[in-house]
Parts: C-alpha cells; structure tokens; sequence
C-alpha cells in the first residue's frame, strides 16, 4: 500500500513543481499501462500501479535515484519477470480448477451471445479462465468458486473483484462494438 509519506516524495523526486509532478506521474504510468500492454500483460494497470508503488516505497526508505525513468522502467522489466513466473504458476492452478464451457446451443441462437463468445476469445487465456471461472456456480457455490479461485491466483478477493470488473467492462465494451459496429465508426 502507497504511503501518503512515500507518494510526496516520488512527486517531489519527479519535479519540485506539485503540478508539474503530478502531470509527470499521469504521463509515467500511462507509459507504463503502455509498456505492460504491449508485452501481453493482463491487468496492466494493476502492473502500473505496483510499479510506481515499488519505486515510492524506495524512494521513501531513502534510496537516491539518478534518473527516475530509467528506474520505474527497470522495476517494470523485473516486474514482467514475476509475471511470467506467477503466470506459470497460475496456469498450473487453473488446470486444477473445474471448467466451465459456454453451451453451443445459446451461442448459436442468439447474436449477443455470438459476441460474447467473440470477445472471449479475443481474450488472453489467463483472463478469460478468470472470468469463466469468476461467474461459474449459482449462489453459495459461486461464493466458494470465488474463494477458491482467489486462493489459486494467491489474490485477495478484493483484488480477484477489482480484476473482475475490468474484464467484465472490457467485455462490455467488445460486445457493444460487436453489435453496433457502426457506432464505433461515428465517434
């Protein structure tokens, strides 16, 4: 968790100006939502956000830095490491999980569906075991589901909600644009 403490004095390592510092830190994890992204990082503004919170607490124990940028950059490289190794073992839980197939009867009946279905696969495979699996179950086991999906990624389950809802207003989006291709077109 980011300090007040520790977040004044990333600010004020970026530009002594408050605004300044703040404009910079916008563009900072922009950038690194950015960097996240292009190397196929689910949750990428979950990434940015540790990162910059990785740099904060440094900053706060009293390292010096030289070059700020350089450093968030090679924080977020090291980062992408544990990624791919928390991804490995993500994998090997979610093999472990029950599945949950979306019936063939639905997806061929009705067009939203037909989309859901596209905008599913367009999803990577870690996100898309999450959401099926997140919405899997009626009541009380869709509870337990839950709680044992968290445990397997060793989320909280707030976090486990928070990456949820991303997806969810992800998929939202897809499947708007998928009905009304149009729409896209005209903004």
């Amino acid at each position: 968790m980011l300090t007040q403490d520790a977040l004044d004095k990333l600010l004020a390592c970026l530009d002594p100006n408050r605004e300044s510092a703040g404009q910079k830190y916008v563009q900072i994890r922009g950038g690194l939502v950015k960097f996240f992204e292009w190397r196929g990082c689910s949750f990428s503004q979950d990434h940015a956000d540790e990162t910059i919170n990785r740099v904060a607490r440094k900053l706060n124990q009293g390292e010096e830095l030289r070059d700020v940028y350089t450093y968030v950059y090679g924080v977020a490289r090291m980062l992408i490491l544990e990624i791919q190794k928390e991804s490995a073992k993500q994998r090997a839980a979610f093999a472990q999980l029950p599945t949950h197939a979306v019936t063939e009867e639905l997806v061929d009946t009705e067009p939203r569906a037909e989309c859901l279905k596209r905008c599913l696969a367009s999803l990577p495979p870690p996100s898309r075991d999450l959401i099926m699996r997140y919405y899997q179950g009626d009541k009380r086991t869709k509870i337990e589901n839950r709680r044992r999906l968290a445990e397997a990624l060793d989320v909280s389950l707030d976090i486990l909600r928070i990456r949820a809802f991303r997806l969810r207003e992800k998929l939202a989006s897809c499947i708007d644009d998928c009905l009304m291709p149009d729409k896209k077109r005209m903004k």
